[in-house]
């Protein structure tokens, strides 16, 4: 009953403002013009940090904050807020850790409508495990082919048949490394091949911040002389899984899972979580018409290597990284001094990069 009271009470309010509204102009004629997007030239994603953003422990954000005019801060409902540079039109984010969490940050800064993507270039600037047999500790890796090392079919090895390798085939598959293979579908994304070569070529003669050291650590790796060497840049292909593997039998299956997809043109070099998600997000970003994966490039700096050196077991190597990675100041240093070098000839060149990417004539010896 009290109900029925109340509604008849209320329906002589309602027909007033009816007729009130009624009377009012378009709503177009009042509403206020949202603010236009910001053009944004370049997003630098990274993917943690340690601690606070400045004067502690660096990870991969703090450099960039440290080092850069990120003079505004954008709240951003997701791991890490924004940090943008007005002047030059840079925004950096951190995604956080893994697969997952890149995917969804880098989607949802893409669908953000304060900002404007249409023409950005995305820059992951990331450390990652080496494998010694290709690079050292410090070293800095283009990745033109990003594998997927999570999306597949596994058993025990201690239950697979005795003529396979590994206990891990793609899916729709009858055996490991089985050329009858589907199209892939997010186990292996391509970047743009001539940006990826613009980047390594623009940065290849740099001269990387090394650490005295990490003489030690290299010296341990006396059967392959390249994680012996000074860092330096190069171009090697990525491995993304969501486990942090190790050891001598898991990197090379990552070699043998990095050319099978790649149809023998990749070489694994580097190991890390996020970046086939990062793609994946970029691609369905780009079918959305927010963004363009032909503008991503991938730098992996190297923090440690992916297997133990001679005379150590897999284990104890794995469970001493866990105290903290020999590399990891050597090799931010190098995501940021190489990620800026690209970062800055963006913007420097906007006027032409702006409306075509760069291609490796662009250089000038």
């Amino acid at each position: 009953m009290l109900r029925q009271t109340t509604s008849l009470w209320f329906l002589p309010l309602v027909l007033f403002l009816a007729a009130c509204g009624a009377e009012r102009p378009p709503a177009e004629d009042t509403a206020t013009e949202a603010s236009a997007p910001i053009p944004v030239k370049v997003v630098v994603v990274t993917m943690f940090e340690i601690g606070e953003d400045t004067g502690d422990q660096a990870a991969e954000f703090q450099l960039w904050k440290e080092r850069r005019n990120l003079d505004t801060v954008f709240e951003f409902p997701a791991h890490h807020d924004l940090h943008f540079d007005s002047e030059n039109g840079v925004l950096v984010m951190v995604t956080g850790i893994g697969t997952a969490k890149s995917t969804g940050s880098v989607m949802m800064l893409g669908m953000d409508p304060r900002f404007d993507l249409s023409n950005a270039y995305w820059l992951v600037a990331g450390i990652a495990g080496v494998d010694p047999e290709d690079a050292s500790i410090g070293s800095a890796a283009w990745a033109e082919y990003l594998v997927d090392g999570d999306l597949s079919h596994e058993i025990d090895p201690r239950e697979m048949p005795e003529d396979w390798k590994y206990g891990y085939i793609a899916r729709h598959t009858q055996e490991p490394f089985d050329e009858n293979k589907p199209e892939p579908a997010g186990e292996m994304f391509r970047t743009n091949p001539e940006l990826t070569e613009w980047a390594y070529q623009l940065t290849k003669d740099m001269e990387l911040p090394d650490f005295e050291s990490l003489n030690e650590t290299r010296a341990l790796y006396t059967e392959h002389p390249n994680a012996q060497r000074p860092p330096f840049v190069l171009k090697g292909d990525h491995l993304a899984a969501m486990t942090f593997w190790h050891g001598s039998i898991l990197n090379a299956w990552a070699n043998d899972w990095v050319d099978y997809w790649s149809e023998g043109e990749g070489e694994f070099v580097t190991s890390a979580m996020e970046d086939t998600g990062t793609m994946q997000a970029l691609t369905w970003l780009t079918n959305a018409g927010r963004a363009d994966r032909d503008r991503l490039m991938v730098l992996r700096t190297a923090s440690n290597y992916t297997m133990p050196p001679p005379g150590v077991d897999a284990a104890t190597n794995l469970l001493a990284e866990n105290e903290g990675y020999a590399g990891l100041d050597a090799s931010l240093e190098s995501a940021y001094v190489v990620g800026s070098r690209v970062v800055d000839t963006l913007v420097a060149n906007w006027d032409v990069y702006r409306d075509r990417t760069p291609i490796p004539a662009d250089i000038k010896e």
